[in-house]
């Protein structure tokens, strides 16, 4: 036993301080670029406050650590909005709240942990700066407690998320595959799971079908195993997943063809920004593309529920063209980020549009949108000419989801300040990590947030 403890210490410090190690030897490439883009941004000159009918309005935006935070904070900015954001305690650190486009941050508590004092924060922040409008850029896991806050904030401003009970829905991967059915959308066989011997007992032969299982709660580690059912000696496998009446699982039937990630942001059912791009289970790479199926299918999904708020949506498309949705996520996805140029996006959210108003999708000339870090990773990787072109061609064509020339200090910011601030608490605490994720910007740790 003490030689597993020492083993599992020894390897979460040499981790933490390898890693540690190399984003110090980066910093001067970092400050770097930030000069480059400093004075490309003097060139180009200030952007300009886009001109909106739309009187200046105040914004609250949760998940100050995330890139997509920082992505909807310059695009209110740019129409000369004033934003603040919110994070949790844990994420004081936030590299983002050195945006210029952000007017003000704030902690709050975690909301599956205290979520009354959760929601009397925001209501708080919204009394205090007379707050118009709640966008939260929920976790996973926080999507029902903003939900919830919603409520709480329905005296005091507008919010763009989700009731409860639609959140509820949509956050329950068999709920959501049964409510499209009920709208009589296409989607896949999907069983809701609450002990392994029910996919022992399940009768795989006469079925057919190959299946993969997902749990319900959300996990940031286990969500990535995508097994398909029925193997060999599979018993061992299926028991070992923690499986049960207090969280349950699904199981999924398995669909071949090309994965999309959707996102659609509505108002009042009606879809006022969207975009779409091909998918992979670790999404840091985002381009558009126009999938008028998918489109369709969303569209009739968020009519039929009446949405209002950001959802997004997994989809696989077969050979024959039909779209099956692999589950739903009622929040912000990080494709938002393919509008780093758009100049339509803060009227979407504040405003239904005109009648026939068509939503916006990014534009047709837009770069797409990656993670410098992450690039760097899978630099590491590649293995022939071919994939080192590919590589390449990614680099050039798309840019930096996080640097831009006129706002160019949180890219500094998250890569040596927030992240080596997590990794030192985790050095710390003795414990080690799975992946980085300077998208979302957090240590991805088994059983954490």
């Amino acid at each position: 036993m003490a030689q597993k403890l020492f083993l599992r210490y020894g390897t979460a410090i040499a981790k933490n301080l390898a890693t540690l190690g190399l984003l110090t030897l980066l910093f001067p490439v970092n400050l770097g670029l930030i000069l480059v883009s400093l004075v490309s941004g003097v060139f180009r000159g200030r952007e300009k406050a886009i001109a909106s009918s739309i009187p200046k309005k105040r914004i609250l935006i949760t998940g100050a650590k995330m890139t997509k935070a920082l992505q909807l904070a310059r695009s209110f900015a740019r129409d000369g909005h004033d934003v603040y954001l919110v994070e949790t305690h844990k994420y004081w650190l936030s590299g983002h709240r050195f945006s210029r486009a952000v007017q003000g941050f704030f902690t709050v508590p975690v909301p599956e942990k205290e979520p009354e004092a959760y929601c009397q924060a925001l209501v708080n922040i919204a009394k205090e700066k007379n707050i118009d409008l709640f966008v939260p850029v929920s976790s996973p896991i926080a999507s029902y407690y903003d939900s919830l806050a919603k409520k709480a904030l329905e005296p005091y401003c507008e919010s763009i998320h989700l009731d409860p009970e639609q959140t509820a829905i949509l956050d329950d991967k068999y709920a959501f595959c049964s409510k499209a059915r009920e709208f009589g959308l296409s989607a896949p066989k999907v069983f809701r799971i609450s002990d392994p011997q029910q996919i022992l007992d399940f009768d795989f032969k006469s079925d057919g079908s190959q299946y993969i299982v997902k749990s319900i709660p959300y996990d940031s580690v286990l969500r990535l195993d995508l097994t398909r059912l029925p193997f060999f000696e599979m018993a061992e496998y299926v028991q070992s997943l923690p499986i049960s009446e207090s969280k349950p699982w699904v199981m999924q039937e398995f669909i071949r063809g090309q994965e999309y990630c959707f996102h659609a942001t509505a108002r009042k059912g009606k879809i006022r920004l969207h975009c779409c791009s091909q998918s992979s289970p670790f999404q840091v790479n985002y381009e558009q593309v126009d999938n008028p199926a998918i489109y369709r299918w969303v569209e009739t999904f968020i009519q039929k529920m009446n949405l209002t708020g950001q959802v997004c949506f997994d989809m696989i498309q077969t050979e024959d063209g039909t779209v099956y949705p692999i589950e739903c996520n009622p929040r912000l996805h990080s494709a938002i980020t393919m509008f780093h140029d758009h100049p339509g996006v803060a009227n979407a959210y504040l405003s239904d549009g005109e009648p026939g108003e068509v939503a916006i999708a990014p534009l047709p000339d837009s770069k797409p949108t990656y993670w410098t870090y992450h690039e760097l990773w899978r630099l590491l990787n590649i293995r022939s000419l071919k994939e080192l072109n590919a590589w390449w061609q990614k680099i050039t064509k798309g840019t930096d989801a996080v640097l831009t020339p006129n706002d160019p200090l949180p890219f500094l910011m998250l890569h040596n300040w927030q992240i080596p601030l997590l990794l030192l608490d985790n050095l710390r605490r003795l414990k080690g990590w799975v992946k980085i994720d300077f998208n979302i910007g957090k240590l991805v740790e088994i059983g954490g947030d």
